[in-house]
């Protein structure tokens, strides 16, 4: 990140030869159309490019940071075009609650969003996940892995949107707190 800041072009491609395929997934999952996925993800490293000086370390690690630009720009798409993906039209087993909340599912959260912005250790990540309540581990699975918005996790799980926001928030602070 530091390199992109000071105009290293070479640094960015670097970053997208590393991260754009897992990118491209994570973007397709949420909008569900490879052609606007592609858009998205070019959007993303363009923003990426033109704000990596506003990348902050304390707040966290770059390859997080990254795919939160990625993963908000395909969100606000969705948005924007006024059309959500209703539960119906998802994969069962991707919409299914129990199956998010099941320990067992923590190494998929783990591949699709990595384990380097938590501190490279995708044991401990898994072991983090774990001590995780059911319901806030569902919340973040379906958020990070599905991409679903907060308040399709709450119309999913039929809980109210802030409670989600409080859920998904604690486990980030607890997921923080055990990597060390």
């Amino acid at each position: 990140m530091r390199a992109c800041v000071d105009g290293d072009k070479s640094a960015l491609k670097a970053l997208y030869v590393r991260e754009s395929q897992q990118l491209l997934g994570v973007v397709s999952r949420i909008v569900r159309d490879r052609a606007r996925a592609e858009d998205i993800l070019h959007d993303a490293f363009v923003r990426i490019w033109q704000r990596a000086s506003t990348f902050d370390a304390s707040r966290g690690g770059g390859r997080g940071w990254v795919y939160t630009i990625a993963r908000n720009l395909a969100l606000d798409t969705i948005r924007s075009s006024g059309k959500q993906v209703s539960t119906e039209d998802r994969p069962e087993e991707v919409g299914d609650i129990d199956a998010a909340a099941d320990p067992g599912n923590s190494q998929r959260w783990i591949e699709k969003v990595g384990s380097s912005h938590w501190g490279g250790n995708s044991e401990r990540l898994q072991e983090c996940l774990e001590r995780l309540e059911p319901i806030p581990r569902a919340c973040i699975f379906h958020a990070y892995v599905n991409g679903y918005s907060q308040s399709e996790i709450g119309d999913l799980i039929g809980a109210p949107v802030g409670t989600v926001k409080s859920w998904i928030k604690r486990s980030l602070v607890a997921l923080r707190g055990c990597m060390g």
